[in-house]
């Protein structure tokens, strides 16, 4: 235990700066559990981890932030964990930390106590991030070894402070706990998604109070989604070089505090809202789901700002390259990686999950850059600490647990990897069904594949089919519409002359480059919206939709649009396509209750309760798929018969032709059958209501047909 005999503040600096006051108050030993602010009934736990600070000082402040009060120099320290309680502090009470220890760069310190800490515990913020130079530990601007020098202003006056809140319970109704094989996921944005709703108003367009708005739940539940995966909602930075331009960061994934909300989301109930929002989602029988950076912070690379971490115990939070601790080892491509080697830092983000889903009733979570949070020194290993505490937990192993399976540092792509108890973004399904119905060749066998919950890259390991999480689009690309409408991206509006973005989109723009008046080139575009779409929601694995796509949204060919929080960003509603809406609710609709669409084991061929193969593939001629003709580079076209995992379903027949022309498919005769068509993305009429086994079905040019076995009358 480290001893320090004065618990006055420091003296005035010598400026005068009103963010130096004296002040003297009774301060008691504390506890070093828990980490942050916990109020009690006489006063207030205040809990730091920092291993190599030499001292701690607690500063309190106005209610608004702008006034620093007081400084209490912390005398007790516990296993690495600075702590005090202070007698007659409550609830509101508004704070930030200054930690003095060595500035050595070189060795990964930097301590620097002009500089005010967040909390990395804070529950909410109070005040923006100003950019001004003081908010970085060094002197900016002093050329290549700037970082080295010492930048001794206060930065108080330009960083969010931290606010007392208590941890007591806010959620009430019960999680609805969707099964994995039953799982629909809609990928939004907490403020995108309701800042051009006509049916929300004006004053809550944005906020949580919106995301519960009765309009938008009627919406998500007439379109039959299950879950509503939100993009980040933990409070993060506006980058200083998108303010300069004249943008933000739009999509939030920089965090500056763990535990704290998003103060723009909030709306006037406070931190109740978000509580609110998940309650009324969950009576409708919606899960919600977080997307969280937990693989980097917004402190960025040895040049950024010292706001919290770097400044509280840079060389425990951090990766630090080896052999160079003056700089970080970027494994995210955002400049810095979180150490979750080390075991605070991985108490940190467990205590931050259980946060989310105890106080607020949050579902589960989707790990952006997964692979980071789980590497060693040597490489990403899926028994890593990590992933061992969460799937022992007793709360967080419940949850849903979905990790993006890459990130940009050696051997980074680690598709498949993941323990069992997590499922993955799939995103080679996504460039596989693009390919396919873009008309590639040579992708047959790599479509059914994905088709089938990619079997094998989950197969292993006792996983099952739902370890597949499948999309065609998500935030970070095109748009549905713009998949369809685009050959390049248009990321103009960013301000980087159109470098940033994907360039491999995998997209046909259907003959003309975005909008257009053609009439035929529309009809096509709608037509491969739908067979898009159907695709997904006929696929084994779980279906994620990304918000806006039902309704037509376009960002004008922007595939980046991470600083667009504005109309390119913000989904369009006023021009929503309702044909489009009823499309999507059918292929729901039909994926929810048909089991075949679901199976809880891979498709194997293995037969069920009557005797039948769980999948059977076909050519269009009706006969049994043959390797010569998988290998076929000029196949465009697959029939899958899928039997159901439930007694008293029928079995479904999928007929896909991304060739240019018309096919005449011939209907399997396996056996004696009556087929009924349910869904033609070609909306064609059909007089015939059955189709015998062996009879022709013309398949109208890239469009797909499902099919239905006529059960018999009993």
């Amino acid at each position: 235990m480290n001893k320090h005999l004065a618990i006055d503040m420091p003296p005035a600096k010598k400026d005068g700066s009103p963010f130096a006051v004296a002040g003297r108050r009774r301060v008691e030993a504390g506890s070093p559990y828990p980490l942050g602010a916990t109020p009690d009934r006489t006063g207030t736990n205040f809990a730091l981890f920092s291993d190599n600070a030499e001292a701690v000082t607690l500063c309190l402040f106005s209610d608004d932030g702008s006034r620093e009060s007081e400084r209490i120099a912390l005398s007790e320290c516990t296993n690495g964990v600075w702590h005090c309680h202070l007698p007659g502090v409550g609830r509101g009470q508004v704070y930030g930390w200054r930690v003095t220890g060595p500035w050595a760069p070189r060795d990964g310190h930097r301590f620097n106590d002009a500089k005010l800490l967040i909390d990395p515990y804070a529950r909410s913020l109070v005040g923006p991030l100003v950019w001004d130079d003081a908010v970085h530990g060094y002197r900016i601007g002093e050329g290549k070894d700037a970082d080295l020098i010492m930048d001794e202003r206060d930065s108080a006056p330009f960083v969010p402070k931290a606010r007392v809140h208590p941890t007591m319970p806010l959620i009430h109704t019960p999680h609805p706990r969707t099964p994995w094989p039953k799982t629909v996921i809609y990928e939004a944005h907490a403020r995108g998604l309701t800042m051009r709703h006509p049916l929300v108003p004006e004053d809550v367009r944005g906020t949580f109070a919106a995301l519960a708005a009765p309009d938008v739940i009627d919406h998500f539940v007439r379109l039959g989604i299950s879950a509503v995966e939100l993009m980040p909602i933990h409070a993060f930075t506006q980058d200083r070089h998108l303010v300069q331009r004249g943008l933000s960061n739009y999509w939030g994934y920089n965090t500056l505090a763990f535990f704290a909300p998003e103060a723009r989301y909030l709306g006037p109930g406070g931190l109740e809202d978000i509580a609110m929002a998940v309650d009324r989602l969950h009576q409708a029988g919606i899960e919600v789901l977080l997307d969280v950076v937990y693989n980097h912070t917004a402190e960025g690379n040895h040049l950024g700002p010292t706001l919290s971490f770097r400044g509280i115990d840079n060389a425990s939070y951090y990766r630090l390259m080896p052999g160079d601790r003056r700089h970080y080892d970027n494994l995210t491509g955002c400049g810095n990686a979180l150490n979750t080697d080390h075991p605070k830092v991985l108490q940190m983000i467990l205590d931050s999950l259980r946060m989310w889903a105890t106080i607020y009733g949050i579902d589960g979570f989707r790990f952006d850059l997964a692979v980071t949070l789980g590497r060693r020194p040597s490489g990403f290993d899926p028994g890593h600490a990590f992933f061992n505490a969460i799937l022992q937990d007793p709360v967080l192993s419940r949850l849903k647990l979905i990790a993006e399976p890459w990130d940009v540092g050696p051997g980074g792509y680690q598709l498949g990897a993941f323990p069992p108890g997590f499922s993955e973004w799939n995103g080679d399904y996504r460039d596989v069904v693009r390919e396919f119905w873009c008309g590639h060749e040579g992708v047959l066998p790599h479509f059914a594949r994905r088709f089938a919950a990619s079997t094998d890259l989950f197969g292993e390991g006792h996983r099952r089919p739902w370890s597949s999480v499948n999309f065609v689009t998500a935030h970070d690309g095109f748009t549905l519409n713009d998949l369809v409408s685009y050959n390049h991206k248009h990321n103009e509006a960013n301000g980087e002359d159109n470098r940033d973005g994907h360039d491999d989109n995998k997209s046909w723009n259907c003959g003309v480059e975005g909008e257009t008046d053609d009439e035929a080139v529309l009809e096509l575009r709608r037509r491969q919206k739908r067979n898009l779409f159907a695709t997904l929601l006929l696929s084994q694995g779980v279906p994620m939709l990304l918000a806006g796509d039902e309704a037509g949204n376009s960002q004008g060919g922007n595939n980046n649009a991470y600083c667009q929080d504005n109309e390119i960003g913000w989904i369009d509603w006023e021009h929503s396509d309702p044909e489009l809406v009823d499309f999507v609710a059918r292929m729901i609709e039909l994926r929810r209750s048909r089991s075949s669409l679901s199976h809880a084991e891979f498709l194997s061929g293995a037969r069920n309760h009557l005797g039948q193969p769980d999948v059977t593939w076909y050519s269009a001629s009706g006969e049994r798929m043959m390797p010569e003709e998988w290998n076929r580079p000029h196949v465009k076209c697959l029939t899958v018969r899928l039997a159901p995992a439930e007694a008293g379903e029928p079995d479904l027949l999928i007929l896909l032709n991304a060739s240019h022309h018309d096919v005449d498919f011939v209907v399997p005769s396996d056996d004696r059958a009556l087929w009924q068509v349910v869904i033609d993305t070609a909306l064609k009429q059909h007089p015939e209501p059955e189709h015998e086994s062996g009879a022709h079905l013309a398949v109208s040019a890239r469009s797909l047909m499902v099919c239905e076995r006529v059960m018999p009358s009993t």
